[in-house]
Parts: C-alpha cells; structure tokens; sequence
C-alpha cells in the first residue's frame, strides 16, 4: 500500500527537506513504495505538480524551493498492476487535490475513473455542493457499506485552505494508522511519524484541519 503526507503552515517551509524525511520514510516501509510518486504544491495561490515513475528515494528532484500547502503520495500498486504516469496521485479537478491510500474490496460504486483510487476522488466530488467535509463523510460511509471488505481506506484531501482526512482500516494498525503533528502555525497528517511529536489519529476517524 501506499505512504501518504500532507502539511500546510502560515509560513513558508522547505519542500525539498520534506520530500528527503518523506522519501527515506517510504524507502524503509514494510511494503514497496516504488511504484513511482507524485506531490502537489501551493505556488502563488494556485496548485503545482510534479509526478515520477521512479521510487522516490532514487535521485529525488531537488529545487522546489517553499511552499504553505503540499501533499506527496508514493505508489504501492495494486497487484502491480496499472504503472503509468497517469495513474500517479495526487488527483486533481483543477480545484481540489486527493491522495490515496488503502485496499477495498467488492466494492459496488458507479464512477469514472482510471484506477479505485480516481473512482473514489470522482464519487467524493459528486457529493461536494460546497462542503468538502460533509460531502467526504457522505461518500466514505457509502463506500463502507457497499464493500465487502475494507482493508485500509484513507484520504487526504484539500482545497488549497484545508485538509480533509479519513483514517479508516479494517487490519494491521501499525501500518495502516495515520499520524499527525501540530506546529506553532499549522499541522501535518502522514503514514508514519517522521521527525518531532506526532500523535495517531483513532481508527474511523475523520478530520478537517
């Protein structure tokens, strides 16, 4: 499965140290996260993007410079199963961001979508009438009732003021638990504590921050 991260702060901080903690974070893991990776980025009120094939941890790209706002996924595919660029997160509409982790199975839901992952931003969206908070609580209780199984379902999402998180997972705790740290002017959520304090969120829970 994949490892996800995501900060936002009044002040500007460094992307690329983040990239480097979160890189040596997935290179670590228990499970493979080379399937490739991808982040996105606030830069002068608007969303940017950088997507690779490569695992993370090899040559990562360097000169990003700061940011307020970022979100990084690393890729444990499926199966290994459906590696392109195209199918790296983080997903977007052009106003909203979505990363992924989790494993779903019998999954009876009807939307577009590439991969589980898109198919699940696509069913989140189509509740979202301006509250992306409700409209992700909505979609995730559906999705837990109309599947057979849920190993891990958990979702970072913004809009470029907020994140929206969902901790969700049916096995396996210590892998599964997301973490989030709070700093003096802003807050992060990932799959793993990396440097300082961080504190798991509860099983089932749900965030706005």
């Amino acid at each position: 499965m994949c490892r996800i991260f995501a900060r936002h702060a009044q002040q500007p901080f460094s992307i690329d140290d983040t990239l480097a903690a979160f890189a040596a974070m997935s290179r670590d893991s228990k499970e493979f996260q080379g399937h490739g990776w991808g982040m996105a980025w606030r830069d002068q009120g608007a969303w940017r993007f950088f997507r690779n094939l490569d695992p993370i941890w090899e040559h990562p790209p360097t000169g990003f410079g700061r940011t307020r706002m970022l979100l990084i996924h690393a890729r444990s595919a499926f199966r290994n199963e459906g590696i392109c660029i195209e199918n790296n997160m983080p997903f977007s509409d052009g106003e909203k961001v979505f990363i992924f982790n989790g494993e779903l199975h019998g999954v009876r839901i009807k939307a577009e979508g590439r991969i589980g992952a898109e198919k699940i931003f696509n069913y989140i969206r189509r509740f979202d009438q301006g509250d992306t908070d409700a409209a992700l609580r909505k979609a995730t209780d559906i999705i837990r009732r109309r599947s057979d199984y849920v190993r891990a379902m958990n979702i970072i999402m913004s809009d470029g003021r907020r994140f929206y998180v969902t901790n969700d997972f049916g096995e396996d705790p210590d892998y599964f638990t997301l973490y989030r740290r709070e700093y003096p002017d802003g807050v992060a959520f990932c799959s793993q504590p990396l440097d300082g304090s961080w504190y798991p969120l509860g099983n089932g829970v749900q965030w706005a921050a």
